[in-house]
Parts: structure tokens; C-alpha cells; sequence
């Protein structure tokens, strides 16, 4: 099946390492593309609930197919965010196709864009960082106990639901959150000029222009690969939400060597760092 060409390509909020990654599908996304760039907007490992229990295959899969990306050419850029803020240390880091940063500005089409993850604006981040990891926790055994829901509701016929979004929507300070966080970065980007401002941290796909008195911009944000299963594209001087369970193509699973590997196989080939082919 032939692989769909796209310039630049932006995830976030994946969580490798979490119970509720969506990780199958994430590798039939990545299958599906065939992009020149790569930006990983912060929480693609969740270091903050690491396991030694729980990292399954599809989770190390997800990591050497981003490593074969790299090795094959296509530039990768990993923005570090909160769930993986430990690889804040390692900032400005590069090697070969592949870089760490904090915040990345690119050039698209005439027009500043400026990558970050958002959890800078994140008051119980910055102030009280218990009390977001343990929320983190409670988000992450409210995904699991959705998942058996979600079985049983197939099981008798049913549509699947989302407890998460639906607590979300019902809460007036969550929305309240979703809508500032939004203004935040859309007005600190229009004060630095910048026509588009790309972030992830809040879980909510969006792509909106956001006006005030000074000017305007494109806010846009890449989802996750826990509950909405979503990421940016840019091809073509146009940005695409891609929503997995609307536009997935039929199954997708090209990969047959990555598919066939096992988990000590993996391991090794992630952790034996091959030099980057010229």
C-alpha cells in the first residue's frame, strides 16, 4: 500500500510506557506516512509513571520505528515535556537526523511557527508538582478502567465512551483551563509575531486562528495517542488534523521486519547505537 508523502509531521502526549498508549495504532500511523520531518511534542515517554512491570512490545516498536525514521533520513525532533522533562538535562542535543530541544521555531510558508509543549503555563506543574503527578496517576487508572468498559459496551453491541472527556466537559474549571491555556499561547505568539503556535500537554486537538487587538495567528494542537488518537500534519503550505479511528486507512502494518522482531530483539536494536547512515 503506498505510503502517504507529508512534509512535516507533529505528535505529542503519546505516553509509551502508560497503560492507556494507544500504541498499535500509532505504529499504523507511522506505517501510513512517508514524512520529511518529524517533531515529537513532548510526553512520548512517560517517565513520570515508568514501570519496569509494563512496557510492552508495541511501546519499543513505536520507539525503533522513530529510530528508523532517523536512520533512514527523515529528520526527527524530540521537544521535551513535563511526563518526560528528565531529558531537559540533555537539551540541544543532536545526533545525526536526531535532536533533543525544549522549543523549536521553524519557517512554513513565509510564516514563523513556533513548536513547544505547553506545560510551561501548567500553574500546578510549576508550583505543586505532587499534586500533578498524582492526578497523572488518577488519569491514567480512569483510561484503564474505560478500556474494560469500552470491552463490555462492544461486547453488547454498543458504541464505546469516554469517561475522561466526559468528566472533562461536565467540569466548568477544566474547560476554563483548555479555553486560557489556549489564549495564553495563542497572544504570547501573536506578541512575538509568530503565525502559527503549535503545542500539546492539554490532550485537545485543535486547529483555530485566534485573534486580539494586536493580531492574529493559528493555534494548533496535536491531541494525544491515549484518547483522541490524533496528530498535525503540514504538506503542501496546509495544516491537516489527522483523527486515527476517522481517516486510518485499511489495517496498516507494512513493517514486517519490525513486526517479526521480538522484545530482546528490540531492546538491543534500540539500545546498541548504530551511526547514522551518510
Amino acid at each position: 500500500m503506498k505510503k502517504r508523502k507529508i512534509d512535516l509531521v507533529v505528535i505529542s502526549d503519546v505516553h509509551l510506557g502508560t497503560y492507556g498508549c494507544h500504541a498499535n495504532e500509532l505504529l499504523s500511523y507511522l506505517n501510513s506516512i512517508d514524512p520529511k520531518k518529524i517533531i515529537l511534542n513532548g510526553d512520548i515517554i512517560d517517565i513520570w509513571q515508568f514501570r519496569k512491570r509494563y512496557f510492552p512490545k508495541s511501546h519499543l516498536q513505536v520507539i525503533k520505528k522513530l529510530i528508523d525514521f532517523s536512520a533512514k533520513g527523515v529528520e526527527v525532533v524530540y521537544i521535551t515535556g513535563n511526563h518526560d522533562e528528565s531529558l531537559r538535562r540533555f537539551s540541544d542535543t543532536k545526533l545525526g537526523n536526531f535532536s533533543l530541544v525544549d522549543k523549536l521555531v521553524l519557517e512554513l510558508n513565509g510564516k514563523k511557527a513556533w513548536f513547544f509543549h505547553g506545560d510551561v503555563f501548567d500553574a500546578s506543574i510549576q508550583n505543586a508538582k505532587w499534586i500533578a503527578k498524582l492526578g497523572s496517576w488518577g488519569y491514567d487508572m480512569l483510561i484503564r478502567l474505560n478500556r474494560y468498559i469500552n470491552w463490555f459496551l462492544l461486547k453488547i453491541g454498543r458504541e464505546k465512551y469516554s469517561l475522561s472527556k466526559r468528566i472533562k466537559n461536565s467540569v466548568k474549571k477544566a474547560v476554563k483551563y483548555i479555553n486560557d491555556f489556549e489564549k495564553v499561547a495563542a497572544d504570547l505568539a501573536i506578541d512575538n509575531e509568530y503565525g502559527y503556535v503549535i503545542c500539546g500537554h492539554i490532550h485537545q486537538p485543535q486547529m483555530e486562528k485566534k485573534t486580539n487587538r494586536k493580531g492574529s495567528c493559528i493555534y494548533l494542537n496535536s491531541g494525544d495517542w491515549v484518547e483522541n488518537l490524533t496528530a498535525l500534519e503540514y504538506h503542501k503550505n496546509r495544516w491537516k488534523l489527522y483523527r486515527h479511528t476517522e481517516d486510518r486507512l485499511t489495517a496498516f502494518y507494512a513493517d514486517e521486519e519490525l513486526k517479526s522482531m521480538d522484545y530482546k530483539d528490540l531492546l538491543a536494536a534500540i539500545t546498541i547505537v548504530q551511526p547514522p547512515k551518510k
